[in-house]
């Protein structure tokens, strides 16, 4: 078995609920929202973030608007929708509760 496969499909489950939780605070441009994936060692690439930030807004979980920039060109700022934050409250409780199970049985003397 491939450990690092493993490691990569136990991230790409959360990669959801993590951009949405990073959009919850504040609208955020996909390089700010990259930082604050890597910042927490949360590795992504940009080739996996765009494709994801579309269906995330394909799916009404994301809306977006052009702001320009005073260092380049027009920047796409992504913020959560109505459906978005009720989705991600919902993808909290599960998360808790998932985190709360998973530690019980990871840390279970034997």
């Amino acid at each position: 078995m491939n450990i690092e496969n493993t490691k990569a499909q136990m991230r790409k489950g959360v990669l959801e609920f993590c951009i949405l939780s990073v959009l919850k605070e504040k609208d955020a441009y996909t390089s700010e929202i990259l930082d604050t994936l890597k910042n927490a060692k949360l590795l992504v690439v940009e080739g996996t973030i765009y494709p994801l930030l579309t269906r995330l807004k394909n799916d009404g979980l994301l809306n977006y608007r052009w702001e320009e920039s005073t260092s380049g060109p027009p920047r796409k700022y992504y913020g959560l929708t109505e459906i978005g934050q009720t989705f991600l409250n919902e993808l909290s409780g599960t998360w808790t509760e998932l985190s709360d199970a998973v530690n019980l049985i990871t840390n279970q003397k034997q």
